[in-house]
């Protein structure tokens, strides 16, 4: 297939929260089903795409140095999925922005592939419907999804499987990054290990922290936020729980341990109690860094202008 390249397109998408991780057993595959509620947060990075002779990545920001360059670069394969899917030997140079923590627990690399699949599909006006952009997005990872519809959803099966949830109004999260970053299949089975012969239902949705959303009631989100991989990544680094305390102990409503961790998100009651436990947790030394950023927003989107990023 022909396609007409355009001017760069860039695309910007949001990391994502779990409010809630609610993990299954461990399946004869080696993986767990899940239940989870995504929540998009405006901590964004930005992919841009333009015609070059030989496909490349590159990566700029946040974490740079640890992200591959080469195939296994996640954005790198959503674009070589859509050239595959249309047929073209032409060839994209990727450029990724990141402001989303590496190895954070805030799905950076699958938010990269969804921008990735947004941006290749406008450059390439390929015309993908919304339903073939997910299925694509499901077979590069599980959170893939959600990134390309961002807002609040639940996420069940490995997470692929999304329904939008109702939120009323804005939160405003703290989030206390470590750089050191932890592996996924290590936290898992530590989660495993932690767990040893006890029986293990099926995960489902709190009832409680829909009810929460739907109302946006910041103290009941708070005391209904939950992730069973906390244990197991406190575990792990054992500096999570201090990191949590901190937080705690200075104004923060709840504390969550985002995804498989490291990074460790605070609900606060507004935007100004947000700033202040900004200032706490970078004099306390408890974390890398500390950044701010309210939620829902929207999914991975064409960015017109980006002189406003």
């Amino acid at each position: 297939m022909e396609v007409t390249s355009t001017a760069p397109v860039t695309v910007r998408v949001p990391a994502k929260v779990n409010l809630e991780l609610r993990i299954g057993p461990l399946e004869d595959d080696g993986y767990h089903s899940l239940s989870t509620v995504f929540h998009a947060v405006e901590l964004h990075d930005h992919v841009t795409v333009r015609a070059a002779d030989e496909w490349s990545v590159t990566t700029t920001g946040v974490g740079a140095g640890i992200v591959p360059d080469d195939d296994t670069n996640l954005a790198m394969r959503a674009a070589k999925l859509i050239a595959a899917r249309i047929g073209t030997d032409e060839r994209l140079a990727i450029d990724v922005d990141k402001k989303i923590p590496v190895a954070g627990g805030m799905a950076g690399g699958s938010a990269d592939a969804a921008a990735a699949l947004v941006a290749v599909d406008a450059f390439w006006d390929s015309g993908f419907s919304p339903r073939e952009l997910q299925d694509m997005a499901a077979e590069l990872g599980s959170d893939v999804p959600f990134a390309l519809e961002g807002g609040t959803a639940i996420g069940s099966g490995r997470g692929e499987h999304l329904v939008p949830v109702l939120s009323r109004g804005a939160f405003e999260w703290v989030f206390a990054l470590h750089h050191d970053g932890l592996s996924t299949p290590a936290v898992y089975a530590e989660c495993d290990r932690l767990r040893g012969n006890r029986r293990i239902p099926e995960p489902k949705p709190n009832t409680a922290l829909m009810a929460a959303l739907r109302a946006g009631d910041v103290d009941a989100l708070a005391s209904n936020l939950q992730n069973d991989l906390q244990d197991a990544a406190c575990s792990l680094m054992p500096k999570l729980t201090t990191t949590m305390t901190t937080g705690l102990d200075n104004g923060a409503l709840g504390a969550i341990v985002s995804g498989s961790g490291p990074t460790v998100a605070f609900l606060c009651a507004d935007r100004t109690s947000a700033l202040d436990l900004m200032v706490t947790l970078s004099a306390s030394n408890v974390c890398d860094e500390v950044v701010s950023a309210a939620g829902p927003v929207h999914g991975a989107h064409v960015v017109h202008d980006v002189r406003h990023r």
